[in-house]
């Protein structure tokens, strides 16, 4: 029996439902920011974040939480379709829930944010998008091989809990190879001492080496 084809053709583990899922997230937490902008309160965010965009609506200028925003969700785009890990926090709380909306209350499209359906609408177009860009991209990445190696999309691994996967990061670099795994621990030492994510460390160690010693397919 393939249990694993069997999880597949389950709803709640088909791949064609995970945009979907990510657009509803991101309908409520684009409602949310419109309810901040409209009545101040009920944004999906840290408060440190949506400060920027308090002193954006303040003074009109929108610069710094878009651009803060948008590399967010560009980051955090790229990373779950390589990774096949999508960030909650970063791309739809700060991506599509700060940075989105400064864009388009900066580039004159305000009606998106302030009308309540508007905002639920573009906020659940926006989050399909989000999530058939990262399962396209997947099949270019970690769906190359015959295994994910665990890395099926999932949502919900944050900055806290993100901190626990660097060990399990340089284990898999080293199961990888040795002059990768060596490059993953080098990595996180550095980011440990420089008290960074360890994780960070540990992923661009192992890409680095990965690029001088590359794996030989079989």
């Amino acid at each position: 029996m393939d249990t694993t084809k069997d999880l597949k053709s389950d709803a709640w583990y088909a791949e064609w439902t995970f945009p979907i899922f990510v657009g509803l997230l991101s309908a409520g937490v684009f409602s949310g920011t419109h309810m901040y902008v409209v009545y101040g309160f009920g944004a999906f965010n840290e408060v440190a974040f949506v400060a920027m965009l308090r002193a954006g609506l303040d003074t009109g200028t929108y610069g710094a939480v878009a651009a803060f925003g948008a590399s967010f969700l560009f980051a955090r785009i790229i990373e779950g379709s390589l990774v096949g890990i999508l960030d909650i926090g970063g791309a739809i709380q700060t991506g599509l829930g700060l940075g989105v909306p400064a864009l388009l209350l900066a580039g004159g499209f305000g009606f998106l944010v302030t009308n309540f359906y508007a905002s639920l609408a573009t906020g659940m177009i926006l989050g399909v998008a989000v999530g058939l860009v990262i399962i396209l991209a997947r099949k270019f990445t970690v769906n190359q091989g015959n295994s994910t190696y665990g890395a099926d999309v999932m949502m919900g691994a944050g900055n806290t809990s993100g901190r626990f996967l660097g060990p399990l990061i340089i284990l898999a670099a080293m199961a990888a190879s040795i002059p990768i795994g060596v490059g993953s621990l080098i990595g996180s030492l550095i980011f440990y001492v420089w008290k960074k994510p360890v994780a960070g460390g540990a992923i661009l160690g192992a890409m680095l080496f990965g690029y001088f010693f590359p794996l030989v397919a079989a």
